[in-house]
């Protein structure tokens, strides 16, 4: 077999596993991408277009998936203070213990036997792939906040850095997180 079609049929099969694992705890595939989501995204990025742009879903199935978890008792929704048209969704105490309980978390105790540069490799392979596959869509990477051109280190109020984008200090935590608006550097 051809190694691209070994690694189509590994990728499928991958993929399907996961998808099976993700109907735990009582939730669907995309109620548990959503929530993963949230609790990366940085506060710029916590809405319902950032969840729809990073999923690439259509505006309806993301606004069913935030509407149930928000039943579910796992997200909260706000009005945005700066921008009322706008809606800031977090996660609930709740939702950040089911999240403790993510079943995606057993695929990845199974790369605990693969050595340091298996790792590395496997993640670069898996980064490019994927931002090929999203280069070729036209979909956004949402990439980590400090990897943007828009990133400052450094903000005159004392903040620790700054959106050059947005014009607003960031924490160190903002940094660490992903951004809707990421351009790479």
């Amino acid at each position: 077999m051809k190694t691209a079609d070994d690694l189509g049929l590994l990728l499928e099969r991958l993929a399907r596993v996961l998808q099976n694992e993700a109907h735990a705890e009582g939730l669907k595939p995309t109620q548990w991408e959503a929530l993963r989501y949230l609790s990366r995204a940085n506060r710029f990025s916590r809405t319902p277009s950032g969840v729809t742009a990073y999923l690439g879903m259509t505006k309806g199935t993301v606004s069913q998936t935030l509407n149930a978890l928000e039943r579910k008792g796992l997200i909260g929704k706000r009005s945005d203070p700066q921008d009322r048209r706008q809606v800031a969704l977090t996660l609930t105490a709740k939702g950040r213990r089911l999240l403790a309980r993510d079943p995606i978390e057993a695929l990845l105790r199974g790369t605990a036997n693969l050595s340091a540069a298996q790792k590395e490799t496997l993640t670069g392979g898996l980064h490019r792939l994927l931002a090929e596959t999203l280069r070729r869509r036209g979909s956004r990477p949402f990439g980590l906040c400090r990897t943007c051109r828009h990133f400052s280190a450094g903000d005159p109020t004392g903040s620790p850095h700054r959106c050059r984008l947005l014009e607003v200090p960031l924490t160190e935590e903002d940094g660490g997180l992903i951004c809707a608006e990421q351009e790479a550097a």
